[in-house]
């Protein structure tokens, strides 16, 4: 299912403030993802990205601001989390993994029936997997698996696609083949976000980047935002990180994005 620019609403956030243990991860941050965008989310370790990810795909919930998701139901979001969230010992087959996909459709209860099942197949094939349905999932390697993985994104059909450092410890090969992958959902007008560490990756292949560092940095056209000047002020913000700073409120941080 294409998505046009008309059809695919904008996330919003305004001024949003996510916390653990009302200690804050992520603070008051303001901006857009446009309709059909490619955007990276990058910044240090810690700096709230995986965080503001989940808070987007509604798994932790926001103590202050407020995100907008254009009317989107949560069955529109496809959120494919680190690989390190993922328990790889259950025993479940490829092609089961595969089908989950369409449980957010289905229910836990619905028919998938033979359509289902083909654009599985086909899904594995579009990953190169054609052949692993019926093969442990624990008994991939980790490309292997995170390919499974993204070919259960692919059956999920969404309009916005949201992807927790998806190529971490992949190799070359894979890396490419899933980068292929994300531009062609951006040719069809989906909204895709990736949470990334490679700058060079995110210069090659994103034209949108947010740089986080807990507080918003910078917000816009990639090369505006992956700025020396940039770089600097996330390293600042890192460095006078409070671990135990009380929960802040609205008006407390100023950003622009």
């Amino acid at each position: 299912m294409a998505v046009t620019a008309s059809t695919a609403p904008a996330i919003r956030l305004e001024n949003v403030t996510v916390t653990y243990d009302r200690h804050p991860a992520v603070h008051h941050v303001s901006g857009h993802f446009a309709p059909g965008s490619l955007t990276a989310v990058v910044g240090p370790n810690g700096a709230g990205k995986s965080t503001l990810l989940k808070a987007m795909v509604g798994r932790l919930p926001v103590a202050d601001g407020r995100i907008d998701r254009g009317g989107l139901d949560m069955r529109d979001i496809a959120f494919l989390p680190q690989q390190a969230a993922i328990d790889r010992s259950y025993p479940i087959s490829v092609i089961e993994t595969v089908l989950l996909g369409h449980w957010q459709r289905a229910g836990a209860f619905g028919h998938i029936g033979r359509a289902g099942i083909a654009a599985a197949s086909n899904a594995l094939a579009a990953v190169g997997l054609e052949g692993f349905e019926r093969r442990p999932l624990s008994t991939l390697s980790v490309g292997q698996a995170q390919r499974a993985l993204f070919a259960r994104v692919l059956v999920q059909d969404a309009r916005v696609i949201l992807l927790d450092e998806p190529f971490n410890a992949l190799d070359a090969r894979t890396i490419a083949d899933l980068l292929a992958l994300l531009q062609r959902w951006h040719g069809e007008q989906r909204t895709v976000i990736a949470v990334l560490h490679d700058f060079d990756m995110v210069r090659r292949h994103f034209p949108e980047a947010v740089y986080l560092a807990r507080r918003l940095v910078d917000w816009g056209p990639v090369d505006a935002v992956l700025t020396a000047e940039n770089q600097l002020a996330a390293r600042r913000m890192a460095e006078s990180w409070d671990e135990h700073a009380d929960l802040c409120h609205a008006g407390d941080v100023g950003n622009a994005a």
